[in-house]
């Protein structure tokens, strides 16, 4: 339904402005069944978010958008139309979006089922910086990657930042995250998944010296930004891997040594 707003504060409009922590709690983000809210900014990230079947609350819309979204959401959500100035305040971004989406989060998927019917898995522990995390999901997507594997200290798919930079497709890539104190390790080995850990580390095999096995389940396994990969991942991990560097330069930011590791090591 179609409704016209003037006010920016008008409290229907107050889920739009709320940050990650309002729309989903850390018990929501954990959650099999789906609870709590996403916000979907951006005409083709709300686009992406209904192609990819989640369920619409709200929108807040240009005029031309909410014809279009009308024809393809429920009638019971309730499609917000207002002015470039009330959608630049109400969203709070300084430029005003031609539709932001508010959705019910869709339910966590399960580790061993996502491993289990994956080929290409790439496992993100403690990239807890959600714009890094966003750039790696939108290069996973693009270069062929079948799913995303997070730990307990990684950020959120799912939250605003991340959602943004990935351009919607952390609703396209599957993704699951291993519960505190599970071993990722086992849950690699479990599903005999051939691991390549990540690192500036100079003994690390050479990016283009790697031969992926024919047929082989593969995991890219990134570090944080600061801190690399734990220690104990690396030692379990089936092979290290380096990208050479010049310059006296020793490493690249996680995201862009991210995409250059998944074309590499990707589909052919």
């Amino acid at each position: 339904m179609i409704i016209k707003v003037h006010e920016p504060a008008d409290t229907r409009l107050d889920p739009f402005r709320w940050r990650d922590r309002q729309l989903a709690s850390k018990l929501d983000r954990l959650e099999t069944v789906g609870a709590g809210m996403f916000v979907a900014e951006g005409d083709l990230v709300v686009q992406r978010a209904v192609d990819a079947r989640c369920s619409p609350v709200a929108l807040l819309c240009d005029e031309s958008m909410a014809e279009h979204f009308a024809d393809v959401v429920p009638d019971s959500v309730d499609i917000f139309v207002g002015t470039e100035e009330l959608r630049r305040e109400v969203t709070g971004l300084g430029v005003p979006l031609r539709a932001t989406g508010l959705f019910q989060r869709p339910p966590l998927t399960d580790c061993d089922e996502l491993i289990a019917k994956s080929s290409r898995i790439l496992v993100a522990e403690a990239v807890d910086n959600p714009t890094n995390l966003g750039a790696i999901i939108r290069s996973a997507a693009g270069l062929g990657w079948d799913a995303l594997v997070l730990s307990s200290g990684s950020a959120d798919p799912l939250a605003r930042r991340a959602l943004r930079v990935s351009m919607g497709t952390g609703l396209t890539l599957p993704f699951a995250r291993v519960a505190p104190g599970d071993s990722l390790a086992s849950l690699l080995q479990r599903h005999n998944v051939h691991s390549y850990g990540l690192t500036p580390d100079a003994t690390a095999v050479s990016l283009h010296e790697v031969k992926v096995p024919h047929q082989q389940t593969i995991a890219l396994l990134l570090g944080s930004e600061r801190d690399g990969l734990d220690e104990v991942t690396m030692v379990e991990a089936t092979q290290l891997v380096r990208i050479p560097m010049y310059a006296r330069v020793d490493s690249l930011n996680v995201g862009a040594a991210a995409a250059i590791a998944m074309y590499a090591l990707g589909p052919r």
